[in-house]
């Protein structure tokens, strides 16, 4: 028989953690954000305690300037309310590939003492769900010595590794309150329509998506109506695909693994969205360390992997991460799917970009800002994609790259790239 939770406030919750410990916030959609406000109330008591997360929604709270002998933040990516933190010094960012966190957590190079999560009402055996952010949460909460629960009504019951029950948790705090939202479907411009036409153009009937959020992965799935049988296999993903789905363009039906199903490791978008996922059995929400393995991506055919970059070199260096030395984001789970997607039998890697920033700099540029990161070598990329068009690049030499790169530039910066390219590889 199912024992009643107990439940207490969030401050008493808190008591579990202590001076010097490490702890883990889940974190995009379902980021506990009334235990953050309540930690930063508790900073008095507290020293030198390390948190750890991927992306944060929302305020942060402990990241204020008066909190830093309290709390340090260790980030394994940089979200919006952590940015500036990270690039004045005064937060940290571990560069690592998001399949390989769990590991951090694993082999203890990042050991947790407490994990703090935010999940659904028990079933009658007792077991929640974590929701719509299973990614490395999972892992974290496996190997956490205590994990403080928060209960809320709102988060939806996805199916896949994200279940546990309550008497894994320490402490469980009840909380009714909406999860983050971010909707990404507004206007779409018409640069970025053409690039979803043009990356639309690559793929196949029966292909596996992979595709982050955000307007141009939202322009794609625009194109994507006439297209039959697709199938999704994502780190992330947001409304665009609901429409698909309902549609039946989105079948799944031709995947080699977990066949019928989205697999995904977390999801971002309106409420409409967390709906649509609640007791889905059609997505299954798993441990990232699984869902971003490129061994596991390679297993489906077809697999197109769409991402963004903030620059891509003549030579194909791809910067996905960094302005320059300004650190942007992260490394995330981009270079996990470009390599699954190339040794996928007819995958597609695609980098899909606008041909200038909203300020008029070129995308395409002869050498990436000084102190800009690496995120994909110039061997990882094949496909780069702009409002001018497709180049490929795989298997293309340096010169070639770099007039392939330059017809996709915008016109008006051609020349200036042109002769860049005369003046580097002594030809064009």
């Amino acid at each position: 028989m199912k024992m009643p939770v107990q439940y207490v406030s969030p401050e008493e919750a808190l008591q579990i953690v202590k001076s010097g410990h490490r702890v883990f916030i889940q974190g995009s959609a379902q980021t506990p954000s009334i235990m953050l406000e309540h930690l930063a109330k508790q900073a008095h008591r507290l020293k030198e305690v390390e948190l750890v997360f991927i992306s944060l929604l929302g305020d942060a709270y402990v990241n204020k300037p008066e909190y830093s002998a309290s709390f340090h933040i260790n980030s394994l990516f940089v979200s919006e309310p952590i940015r500036t933190n990270v690039n004045d010094g005064s937060a940290d960012y571990v560069p690592v590939f998001l399949s390989e966190i769990p590991e951090l957590f694993k082999r203890n190079v990042l050991p947790v003492d407490v994990a703090i999560i935010q999940v659904s009402p028990p079933d009658k055996h007792g077991y929640c769900s974590m929701g719509v952010s299973v990614d490395v949460a999972r892992s974290a909460v496996n190997t956490a010595q205590k994990v403080i629960a928060v209960i809320n009504p709102n988060v939806p019951r996805t199916h896949g590794d994200g279940i546990i029950h309550t008497k894994r948790f320490e402490a469980v705090v009840y909380h009714d309150a909406p999860l983050h939202e971010r909707v990404f479907g507004g206007m779409v411009s018409d640069e970025e329509m053409r690039i979803g036409e043009y990356v639309a153009s690559l793929i196949e009937d029966r292909s596996t998506l992979q595709m982050g959020i955000g307007s141009i992965p939202d322009a794609v799935l625009k194109c994507l109506n006439n297209h039959k049988d697709l199938g999704v296999h994502t780190e992330m993903l947001s409304d665009g695909i609901i429409d698909l789905f309902e549609n039946d363009v989105i079948t799944n039906k031709y995947k080699l693994i977990h066949p019928n199903k989205v697999v995904t490791g977390f999801a971002l978008g309106s409420k409409r969205l967390y709906d649509y996922l609640d007791d889905n059995p059609a997505f299954a929400f798993l441990d990232i360390d699984y869902v971003n393995s490129p061994n596991v991506i390679r297993r489906n055919p077809k697999v197109v992997a769409i991402n963004s970059a903030i620059e891509v070199d003549l030579t194909g260096q791809i910067c996905s991460d960094s302005i320059g030395t300004y650190q942007y984001s992260g490394v995330g789970g981009q270079m996990d799917f470009l390599r699954g997607a190339a040794i996928s039998e007819g995958g597609k890697p695609i980098i899909a970009l606008p041909s200038r920033t909203r300020k008029g700099a070129s995308r395409i540029v002869p050498f990436l800002k000084q102190g800009a990161g690496v995120v994909a070598t110039r061997a990882h990329a094949h496909y780069v994609v702009t409002e001018y068009g497709i180049a490929y690049l795989y298997g293309q030499n340096l010169r070639q790259r770099a007039k392939a790169l330059i017809n996709i530039a915008h016109p008006d910066d051609r020349e200036a790239l042109e002769k860049a390219s005369i003046e580097r590889f002594k030809s064009f």
